[in-house]
């Protein structure tokens, strides 16, 4: 496992503080002193997980982020357990900073069973990893000055994600794009294939990147553009299909909406065998405080 990779796998491993409740540290991810949205979604899905039996596997979360996080600040996580029947449990998650509420969750859990199976083909169009740079190669490529956030987290330091984006030059140039992107990822290491919660957990985490940028991509409009506001309101995750991240993976993403300063956007999760893994969907803030103003 790289150091980046093991630190990360530390962060999303929370503390118990007492029955049901737990504690996890941030890191500075972007340089803004926010706490990463990805990263007390890992958390929080850590943290419940841990409450509930080892053979009941996570199958859907819905979260809301309340308020910005401070990455100075330890989170507390307090699980209430709604329930637990004969195949399903479900778990209602609160994290606080000093009292604070700043994310809440909702999971449920499912005992595995066998049943129908269907689901969406990959697009036929989706080129493979090895077509793609990674972020940290195309960083080094790009002829001018980035911002301090992206030179830090992609050249000073190593990613515990390894993220082969398909379409990096709509990342920093705004423009009139389809919103449609996609992205290979795998980790930057290797996670003991028999924790498969430590996968689920881990793609948590990761799946707040590049989702709610796809709702701008149509917009002339760049997401690192200073007037520009953008911060994650809910997220969802459907668990479908065991997920390995020690094998490439593509992120294929969309948004069918944009509309009162908030874009919409979902993600599907498929494997090199053409298998959907998970689906994502998020809804965020995007407010380019220039062009429309803005309201607290």
């Amino acid at each position: 496992m790289s150091q980046a990779l093991e630190k990360m796998v530390q962060q999303l491993s929370v503390q118990p503080l007492k029955p049901d409740v737990f504690q996890g540290d941030s890191t500075d991810l972007f340089g803004n002193g926010r706490i990463f949205g990805g990263q007390v979604l890992g958390q929080s899905l850590m943290a419940s997980s841990l409450t509930v039996p080892p053979e009941r596997q996570i199958h859907s979360l819905h979260s809301y982020f309340v308020r910005p996080g401070d990455v100075s600040k330890p989170i507390r996580f307090e699980v209430e357990r709604v329930r637990d029947g004969g195949t399903f449990s479900n778990r209602l998650v609160a994290a606080y900073q000093d009292d604070k509420h700043i994310f809440t969750m909702a999971a449920s859990y499912q005992i595995e069973e066998p049943g129908f199976e269907h689901f969406d083909a990959m697009p036929a169009d989706i080129q493979g990893p090895e077509n793609f740079f990674s972020e940290k190669d195309l960083v080094k490529q790009i002829p001018f000055p980035l911002p301090k956030s992206l030179t830090k987290r992609h050249i000073e330091d190593s990613n515990p994600i390894e993220i082969r984006p398909a379409h990096p030059d709509r990342i920093l140039k705004g423009g009139d794009y389809p919103a449609f992107t996609y992205c290979w990822f795998r980790a930057n290491g290797h996670l003991d294939p028999e924790n498969t919660l430590l996968h689920k957990v881990t793609f948590a985490y990761l799946s707040d990147f590049y989702l709610l940028f796809t709702s701008l991509l149509p917009h002339q409009q760049s997401s690192f553009d200073p007037k520009m506001q953008m911060a994650s309101l809910d997220h969802a995750i459907w668990y479908h299909r065991p997920i390995n991240l020690n094998e490439w993976n593509v992120y294929v993403l969309e948004s069918p909406n944009a509309s009162g300063a908030r874009g919409l956007s979902f993600g599907k999760v498929y494997n090199q065998q053409g298998q959907l893994l998970a689906t994502t969907a998020q809804e965020g803030l995007i407010r380019n405080t220039t062009r429309f103003g803005h309201s607290e």
